[in-house]
């Protein structure tokens, strides 16, 4: 039987019309993500709403997993942590601003002072006023525990900075291996064998990856990439073998069952937190594994706690703000003229990408713990400040992108409207 169907009327077998409807919906909503994604200072706010959103996240989510320990270690105040971080972070805001507004010349001015103060920093921990946290000696504390300072997360931002100004100075020379990696390879490597010195493999590791990342976007072989990154695995391979508690840690690794008591404690307990959370989580503040069984619930593994309160949607959620905030900085990279900007911008963005995947590595039990932070979200005023720090840089970088100069400077000479004005006769005398 033929099915009869009135001119007006769709066929069954045709593009219906809601089909047309949605592709239309779909390319004019595509048109337009592309049309934000390309205005000048896209690359500005996509950085200053992804790490706004994670920084707020992170306080929040440490007075939630610091408030128990908090509670039974300093004197019944829950609070003490969250109060420290927002100080840190009120310093650090402070910082951002101003370094934000700098331009390129006046960020290249601060590279060998930046430089030079890490390495005098490094240097002291050596002396007594280097104590030992967490079995590193990697801390300055002059006086009280309220005044440490780790200068380890200071020295990468000088590092960054530092690097891309030497690569600047030698832009026409790069293809020679000589200008590209002198002084370059000897100014790091120094830093890195202090820091390995102080025991803390995960900054050292780190600090490896911004510079396989910087001399990435600057060209370097390929060859000589792989010749590095082989010196650096065989690095890492011997400070494992040669620290005890490193091999605990690589055998707990590789045998999860062992001892759950002891040296695979803290990762069997963050697997089981993110495992209670579910799909939305017990909410916020429910936290059973903070109440003890997590170490370092507000620092290290403050993903598994964000896990077990905010469920696989908050976690999702996280991953998808560091996604952002990547995809922004290399953008600013890619799209910076000048070379001070790209290389700043990619060491910035990988500094933050590698530590965020090594910690999150640890939390889901892909990695050995390592001790390394959750950039912008864990606990630690001086990491929380040199990440501010970074991220003012970064945005200085965004803001003299071609457009987004043009932009600020069109509205700079952008001539004031003239004001009406009211002329009231005055009586003569």
């Amino acid at each position: 039987m033929a099915i009869l169907s009135s001119p007006g009327s769709t066929s069954t077998s045709g593009d219906p019309e809601p089909t047309r409807t949605l592709q239309a919906v779909t390319r004019s909503t595509g048109s337009w993500i592309r049309q934000l994604l390309n205005a000048p200072l896209a690359n500005f706010y996509l950085v200053l709403v992804s790490a706004g959103l994670l920084i707020t996240l992170g306080v929040m989510m440490v007075l939630s997993a610091s408030s128990v320990f908090a509670y039974m270690n300093y004197g019944g105040d829950s609070f003490y942590f969250v109060k420290r971080q927002v100080a840190f972070l009120v310093v650090g805001l402070v910082a951002a601003f101003f370094l934000a507004r700098l331009s390129v010349e006046k960020l290249r001015l601060l590279a060998w002072p930046a430089m030079g103060v890490a390495f005098v920093m490094l240097l002291l921990v050596y002396t007594p006023l280097g104590v030992s946290v967490g079995g590193n000696r990697n801390w300055l504390e002059f006086g009280t525990s309220l005044l440490r300072v780790q200068p380890s997360e200071y020295a990468k931002l000088a590092i960054i900075i530092w690097a891309a100004h030497i690569l600047t100075m030698n832009a026409k020379r790069l293809h020679f291996v000589r200008y590209l990696l002198m002084p370059l390879l000897p100014g790091v490597g120094l830093i890195i064998l202090m820091i390995v010195f102080q025991g803390d493999m995960g900054t050292a590791m780190i600090l490896i990856a911004i510079l396989a990342g910087i001399l990435f976007v600057v060209g370097t072989p390929w060859r000589l990439l792989a010749a590095m990154a082989a010196v650096g695995a065989t690095g890492i391979a011997i400070m494992t073998i040669t620290s005890p508690n490193r091999m605990r840690r690589f055998m707990a690794f590789l045998n999860p069952s062992h001892d759950t008591g002891g040296a695979n404690m803290q990762a069997t307990v963050g697997v089981y937190a993110l495992a209670t959370g579910g799909w939305w989580g017990v909410t916020l503040g429910a936290s059973r594994q903070k109440w003890g069984s997590l170490p370092e619930a507000h620092t290290d593994f403050i993903f598994a706690v964000i896990g077990e309160e905010l469920g696989l949607v908050g976690a999702i959620a996280v991953l998808g703000l560091f996604v952002v905030l990547g995809v922004a900085g290399f953008r600013i990279a890619l799209r910076s003229e000048s070379l001070f900007c790209r290389v700043t911008a990619a060491g910035i963005t990988t500094w933050f990408m590698f530590q965020a995947m090594v910690n999150l590595m640890v939390v889901l039990r892909m990695l050995p713990v390592l001790g390394v932070p959750l950039p912008l979200v864990s606990y630690g005023g001086n990491a929380l400040l040199a990440n501010l720090m970074a991220l003012g840089v970064l945005l200085a970088c965004a803001r003299h992108e071609p457009e987004a100069r043009a932009l600020l400077a069109g509205k700079q000479r952008r001539p004031q409207q003239p004001r009406m004005t009211t002329v009231v006769g005055s009586r003569r005398g």
